[in-house]
């Protein structure tokens, strides 16, 4: 396994619309772990093909207190089941550092493959509806700052780029 390169915000790569899985393979696998892989270590409990430059409808997640209850999504579609919002302060590691209150379906209905290609569906609800919802997202080329005020996105943007321009010049 390997760790992979995450893409950060304002990456115009972040912004494509992952396309549909077509072969669930050894390949896809391997890269299903270092995916969960890469998570764990920036740590995250979510991550979306899309942020490791992988233009794919897949994402890994692991909300477990433990990290020991790896899931991966291929070709996830979510349906919502209660549009109810609930409001929960949510970071991305494409943009880090960075939390902020997004509201988002309280409880949603996932339909999915998983890792050996066999069809699956879950309801979820908590962190789990709100992990789905933010990494489904990315697949369709959406961050969590596309909820926040054109003010703090772009506050955002520039204090990243900033960091960015110094991180390279020393």
């Amino acid at each position: 396994m390997s760790l992979l390169t995450i893409l950060e915000y304002p990456d115009l790569r972040l912004r494509k619309r992952a396309e549909r899985v077509e072969a669930v393979d050894d390949e896809l696998r391997t890269l299903i772990d270092d995916m969960l892989e890469t998570m764990y270590a920036a740590p995250g409990i979510g991550l979306a093909a899309t942020q490791v430059n992988v233009q794919k409808r897949l994402l890994v997640l692991d909300v477990s207190e433990e990290n020991d209850s790896p899931m991966a999504f291929i070709n996830p579609e979510i349906e919502v089941l209660d549009p109810e919002p609930m409001g929960y302060e949510e970071g991305c590691l494409s943009v880090p550092g960075y939390f902020d209150l997004v509201q988002r379906p309280r409880k949603i209905r996932v339909r999915a493959l998983d890792r050996d290609g066999m069809p699956f569906e879950l309801e979820a609800e908590g962190i789990l509806a709100v992990c789905l919802q933010h990494e489904v997202d990315h697949l369709d080329g959406k961050l969590f700052v596309d909820y926040l005020s054109i003010l703090k996105r772009q506050r955002i943007k520039n204090k990243l780029l900033k960091d960015k321009k110094q991180n390279l010049a020393s």
